[in-house]
């Protein structure tokens, strides 16, 4: 790694190295450089002007506009090298030589080695936070110390017409009525949520707060179209809740669900549904933005039929591959994505207002990129009925956007016979057909230590408040529990089918359940998601 002439300046920072790569580079060069990525922002304030211009984006997206956003990408990295002192000493530390039109040349950035090195001020803008507007939010579910994010005035209003406008596309304005269920305080989640919702709809920032719902439901009844925003498990308590609560008629309410903050199955999905309108799942990462993708009836399609469809799950999956990811569609121009040798998510936010640039920003999530047309053309090359069936779901939204096929961190897993099991797969088996889904509260995942040096799998289940089962009950509860998830496993994974083939006692999964706040959930969950991954487990 070369050596840096970094001096100190007056303030008593280090001083920025200059521009890496462009030692030769003319102010001319450095000129127009700064005037194309201006002309760049200026266009792209057009883009934000209404949550309708992102409507009709991705109803009419085509591939060269993915080409636009990636010369987008890389003249937002040239113009951090100019004028972000942080990025500028990233640059020259990773020897960076300066290509024209290849993003690929700049080199990745994380959480660890980027964010972790430099401080706020480093990382924004000519090297000052523009205070005015700034919002800080904090990431939630990490270990350590927390991670404070900083977003100004200018980025925020794009994030909240961007997911207003595909909200929209989803659930329409008419009588809609918001109720932002996501945690408030400083995660970024929350309030982002609500002000996006309030471009669209009337808003109550409820928070997790379950009778604060119901009483909200009660208070306005039937006349509304209720869009309920939520981290997944939250939803299924409400749902739980609305089932027992004998004012409430589901058949007069209309409610919708949209969830974030941790993936979704389709079996917790069918869950909901028999009691809500629609539910669609977000992705984002307090690192970057919330609303970076989002589901759609063609990504709920196209992920249900991977689990049905072996020779689908083969066509977009590759032949080794059995776990069935989460399915998004994403606008580049907004947020634009890559994988790389690895299959990690590269994330660049394509706009120069975001305060504190995200520049090819790795952000450790396990993903596959597939453009529309590809997606298409290999479901019309497999099969007539299937190609009919995923038009259909696609002429709900009419989205062209890209798919982005994510499945999620890489340390979220359980080794077993071979297999890795994730939580997600769990989840699955958990809440499909099983009489007593609505008395979990939620679950945990180990592995169990057994005489003669063997491990087995122990699903923790943590029962909801005040619930209480008899011995016969409990034990329908364990292995209705034990049953699904081994059927799931087997169907998604052909290290864990084989083995149970070969084995049978590799199905002795362990199933223990617990009243509310006891065994490995004492002391309750001071994180906002739910910790899935029990070490040690004894």
């Amino acid at each position: 790694m070369q050596q840096i002439d970094v001096r100190e300046s007056a303030t008593g920072r280090a001083a920025s190295p200059g521009p890496a790569g462009l030692q030769r580079a003319s102010k001319l060069r450095q000129t127009l450089l700064r005037l194309g990525a201006g002309a760049l922002t200026k266009t792209y304030d057009l883009y934000h002007l209404h949550p309708a211009v992102w409507r009709w984006t991705a109803r009419h997206y085509v591939p060269a506009m993915g080409d636009f956003a990636k010369f987008n990408a890389w003249m937002i990295c040239q113009r951090a090298n100019l004028d972000v002192p942080a990025y500028q000493r990233w640059l020259h530390e990773n020897d960076f030589t300066f290509r024209w039109w290849q993003l690929s040349s700049y080199p990745e950035t994380s959480k660890d080695d980027y964010v972790k090195r430099y401080t706020e001020d480093e990382r924004c803008w000519g090297g000052e936070i523009d205070t005015g507007g700034t919002v800080v939010d904090e990431s939630s579910g990490s270990s350590g110390s927390p991670f404070n994010w900083i977003r100004g005035r200018h980025e925020l209003k794009t994030i909240h017409n961007n997911v207003a406008g595909y909200i929209t596309l989803l659930f329409g304005t008419k009588k809609l009525f918001g109720i932002n269920a996501f945690s408030m305080g400083a995660w970024a989640t929350g309030t982002n949520t609500g002000h996006a919702l309030s471009k669209i709809s009337m808003v109550k920032n409820t928070g997790p707060d379950i009778d604060k719902i119901v009483d909200t439901i009660r208070h306005f009844g039937p006349k509304y179209q209720y869009l309920v925003s939520a981290y997944p498990p939250f939803l299924k308590h409400l749902r739980d809740r609305l089932d027992g609560e004998e004012w409430f008629d589901w058949s007069k309410h209309r409610l919708n669900g949209f969830v974030g903050g941790e993936a979704m199955t389709e079996g917790l999905r069918d869950y909901l549904e028999e009691r809500f309108g629609r539910v669609y799942s977000g992705y984002g990462a307090s690192d970057l933005t919330i609303g970076m993708a989002g589901e759609s009836d063609a990504c709920v399609w196209l992920r249900r039929a991977m689990f049905a469809d072996e020779r689908l799950r083969r066509a977009l999956l590759g032949d080794d591959e059995s776990r069935i990811p989460m399915v998004f569609q994403y606008n580049p121009l907004e947020t634009y994505l890559e994988t790389n040798a690895s299959n990690e998510l590269v994330v660049t936010l394509n706009s120069s207002a975001v305060l504190s640039p995200k520049l090819r920003y790795n952000i450790g999530d396990e993903a596959k990129i597939l453009s529309f047309p590809e997606v298409r053309e290999k479901i019309a090359e497999l099969d007539p009925a299937l190609s009919r069936a995923f038009h259909r779901a696609f002429a709900v939204q009419r989205m062209k956007l890209p798919f982005l096929l994510l499945f999620g961190r890489k340390d979220s897993t359980i080794s077993y016979m071979g297999a890795n099991l994730y939580p997600i797969d769990i989840e699955n088996g958990l809440y499909r057909d099983n009489p007593h889904a609505g008395d979990i509260e939620s679950f945990k995942l180990g592995l169990l230590e057994l005489d003669g040096h063997e491990q087995r799998p122990v699903v923790h289940l943590q029962l909801r408040e005040g619930a209480a089962l008899s011995s016969e009950e409990l034990a329908t509860l364990s292995e209705t529990t034990r049953a699904g998830i081994v059927d799931h496993l087997a169907s998604v994974s052909r290290d864990f089918a084989q083995s149970l083939d070969e084995d049978p006692t590799t199905g002795d999964l362990r199933i223990e359940v617990h009243s509310f706040g006891t065994g490995p959930f004492t002391g309750g969950n001071a994180k906002i998601k739910n910790v899935y991954v029990v070490k040690n487990a004894e």
